[in-house]
């Protein structure tokens, strides 16, 4: 339990979300501002990445998901994706140590076809090495897309069909999540946007249907603990009714 209340700084106990997903946005627009190249931008976000996987972990989060690097980033200009893919691997190699020393177990979720054969050594060794792990459950989603991520669901489904192993009348929203990356793994309570856009960007589309959303004009890089706090301030404000009428809440 936290204990802010209505401000990040008052005495009323939270309820902590077991889940917080964030969309990490706003990392060139940081640079840029300050007239930095856009690597040193995602430099700094890796250090808002490291800030924020510690917080959690203190404040009692049981899940975080980070959106990393979507499909569709491959877009972005060579040398850039180039910067995100170097990132990727300094995080792991500089970080893998410390997160499993902290019982944090990682998962990357996302296409892993076409990322480079040591990022992909890389991932095996991090999730190997902190598959027991449980005080907080690290997921990245680094060249995912949700689209792509619920087609593939369905490709997996219909290849169980073809071979008799599954009956196409017994399928239900829980099996298409079973063949989902995220695969036992409960759906986000918050999800958080930075940079002041608002929308979701293909991010857990299938697993956002009764996530509460919370968008803020902070970049990436700025993102600091206080501010997860004020975004889980909001979110025990909300009402979750999940499509019913009464309060979920006591």
């Amino acid at each position: 339990m936290l204990t802010p209340g209505t401000s990040a700084s008052s005495e009323q106990a939270l309820d902590v979300p077991r889940h917080i997903a964030i969309i990490m946005d706003g990392n060139g627009r940081w640079a840029a501002k300050r007239y930095l190249p856009r690597k040193i931008g995602h430099q700094q976000g890796v250090e808002a990445v490291r800030t924020i996987v510690r917080a959690a972990g203190d404040m009692g989060i049981r899940y975080l998901t980070l959106y990393g690097f979507s499909s569709e980033n491959w877009k972005r200009p060579a040398e850039e994706v180039s910067d995100l893919m170097g990132l990727l691997r300094l995080f792991i190699r500089r970080d893998l140590a410390e997160l499993h020393r902290n019982g944090v177990q990682v998962r990357i979720i996302g296409d892993r076809e076409h990322l480079a054969p040591d990022i992909v050594a890389l991932i095996d060794e991090a999730e190997t090495l902190t598959r027991a792990n449980d005080r907080l459950k690290l997921m990245i989603a680094f060249n995912y897309g949700g689209q792509n991520e619920i087609t593939a669901a369905v490709q997996r489904i219909a290849r169980e069909v073809k071979a008799g192993a599954l009956d196409p009348e017994s399928i239900t929203p829980e099996t298409v999540a079973a063949h989902l990356d995220t695969a036992g793994v409960p759906d986000p309570d918050l999800i958080i946007r930075t940079s002041g856009e608002k929308r979701l960007s293909n991010f857990l589309i299938w697993q956002s249907a009764y996530a509460e959303l919370v968008f803020t004009d902070v970049y990436w890089p700025d993102f600091t603990p206080d501010r997860l706090k004020e975004a889980i301030v909001e979110f025990n404000l909300r009402d979750r009714r999940f499509g019913g009428v009464e309060s979920a809440k006591s």
